[in-house]
């Protein structure tokens, strides 16, 4: 989380002698790495004390000593203050810049986008209903869509009974299982919406229900949970 902020944070414990504090964030990543469901935003409480660490390094840096600040500063000393302050900012901005507009813009932004998409689709009535057939709350869902129509994705609940799975996990480990049965249920949805990565297992099965690909969006690069979901799609029901 911290990235290319790590080693002036380090630093940053390491002059301050704030061990109350260098302690605490110690103390949180240890209890945290313990239990076995993490997320990173468990540990962002103690982001802004690591931060502030490194603002503490970076301060440090700028400091001049008070004996030399009395005498004329050369020119070659003014560059060499430059390089010695200067260039860790740039280094940090170089880094952290390109990451942020990354991760704000592109990473993991089909299940926004193919949300924009269906709030439109839903304004001009040529959208009835979804289900979602992806790992639960993987899209912004009725905070984006802002239209009064029935949606539905697997439950993820979790179970009062030790070893029970709930329907996510039922459908991650047997897609086209799940799905068949599921759709014994269901009330046929006019979209459904699942990632690549599980459209490939469920083309077949969904194509057999008159369902087909309208329209796909571009979602991640590269892996972060289960499997690389490089792309969201949109099926709709044809012929009705």
């Amino acid at each position: 989380m911290l990235f290319t902020f790590l080693p002036f944070s380090i630093s940053g414990i390491i002059m301050s002698k704030q061990w109350k504090l260098s302690g605490l964030i110690a103390w949180v990543l240890g209890i945290y790495s313990l239990i076995g469901h993490k997320e990173f935003r468990f540990v962002l409480p103690v982001l802004p004390i690591a931060l502030m660490f490194a603002g503490y390094t970076l301060a440090k840096m700028t400091e001049s000593d008070p004996l030399k600040s009395k005498k004329k500063v050369s020119i070659g000393s003014s560059m060499n203050c430059f390089s010695k302050v200067q260039m860790p900012v740039f280094f940090l901005l170089a880094t952290n810049l390109p990451m942020a507009l990354y991760m704000s813009m592109v990473h993991q932004r089909g299940t926004e986008d193919v949300m924009n998409y269906l709030s439109i689709e839903a304004v001009n009535n040529r959208v009835e209903s979804i289900l979602f057939l992806m790992p639960c709350h993987a899209t912004p869902y009725y905070s984006t869509l802002h239209c009064n129509l029935p949606m539905c994705f697997l439950d993820c609940t979790p179970s009062e009974e030790k070893g029970i799975l709930d329907e996510s996990d039922h459908f991650l480990m047997d897609l086209v299982g799940f799905t068949m049965e599921y759709a014994k249920n269901w009330s046929s949805p006019s979209h459904i919406v699942p990632f690549d990565s599980q459209e490939k297992l469920l083309k077949e099965f969904l194509v057999s229900l008159n369902f087909h690909e309208i329209k796909r969006f571009f979602h991640a690069h590269f892996k972060v949970d289960r499997e690389l979901e490089a792309s969201v799609m949109v099926y709709a029901h044809q012929g009705q």
